[in-house]
């Protein structure tokens, strides 16, 4: 068997009623979600478990509802002594990444991201910018149209490269406009408009990374005990002063997600455990390369399978 990578979600995978289950039959899982309570000052919990989703879904809400319930999902599935080689997590995911690695402490964690998700909110005015998922165009085309379209003045670029034929591009809502209109010109098969309350991962994004510094600035970085594959570079990381600087990169950067597979895989990975609610990341990866084995782990019943999948394996 190679090497295990743990992967985590970023946004779009919250769903209300995550991570309930989990929490009312273990004691330690339900701590994690109290515990976020208490460093956030409000009920996150009764958001978590009970919705409304809409609101749970709200930037603000769903960075620290993701991050706490894929930590405490986390601690359950490490109990079966499973330990990762690499650890990754896409955008909002690469926070939760890193408190799986111990360069920042939970409580951070879930105080960095709920900051993280008002400086974002609050870099754009709502509906001055917006982000489109282009599907079956290569990167080299589609640079080549966002580049032309900023240079009238429109500013979008490429915000997410998640796997060959799917890119998410961010900027001002008349240049994605403009280079969804110009992506299907040049090939693209379909241009998905997606449903956000800003640019994120784009250059519009600078504002908010001035501010969040002064946050990563309160909070204790540590070396990371694993190292973590950073979506602004798609290479390994462990010092604190890197993990500091591609944080506040990463909030105007694209997340190279497909680079970053591709890398774990040149490192020996051949099995990507997914930890959080949701299955995309694991789509993601199989999109990548079909070959590579991919499991999904977010209530009892999955931490269970995965833990039987892979004992089969080793054996």
């Amino acid at each position: 068997m190679g090497k295990i990578a743990f992967l985590f979600p970023g946004q779009g995978s919250q769903t209300a009623g995550m991570g309930k289950a989990l929490a009312e039959q273990d004691e330690k899982v339900k701590s994690f979600f109290e515990n976020a309570d208490q460093k956030l000052g409000f009920s996150l919990s009764s958001l978590i478990f009970e919705g409304p989703q809409d609101k749970l879904t709200l930037t603000t809400n769903a960075q620290p509802a993701l991050l706490t319930t894929s930590i405490a999902i986390l601690d359950y599935f490490k109990r079966s002594g499973v330990t990762p080689d690499y650890v990754a997590g896409h955008s909002l995911g690469e926070y939760t990444a890193l408190v799986a690695a111990g360069a920042i402490s939970f409580e951070d964690g879930v105080y960095a991201v709920r900051k993280r998700g008002e400086f974002m909110e609050e870099a754009v005015p709502n509906g001055e910018g917006t982000m489109a998922a282009v599907l079956g165009l290569d990167r080299e085309k589609l640079t080549a149209v966002t580049e032309g379209v900023t240079k009238e003045g429109n500013p979008v670029q490429l915000a997410n490269l998640n796997c060959p034929g799917q890119i998410v591009i961010s900027g001002s809502r008349a240049g994605v406009e403009q280079a969804s209109a110009k992506a299907k010109e040049a090939g693209a098969k379909r241009v998905l408009p997606l449903d956000v309350s800003g640019p994120f991962h784009s250059e519009l994004m600078k504002p908010a990374a001035e501010k969040f510094k002064q946050i990563l600035d309160e909070i204790e970085i540590k070396d990371a005990a694993v190292p973590v594959i950073a979506n602004v570079t798609a290479s390994e990381m462990t010092s604190a002063s890197e993990i500091t600087s591609r944080l506040i990169e990463q909030l105007y950067s694209p997340v190279l997600w497909e680079d970053s597979i591709r890398k774990m895989v040149d490192l020996g990975v051949d099995t990507f455990i997914e930890i959080g609610p949701g299955k995309v990341l694991s789509g993601l990866v199989k999109k990548v390369d079909r070959s590579l084995k991919t499991y999904a782990v977010s209530d009892a019943e999955t931490c269970q399978a995965v833990q039987e999948s892979l004992k089969e394996e080793i054996r």
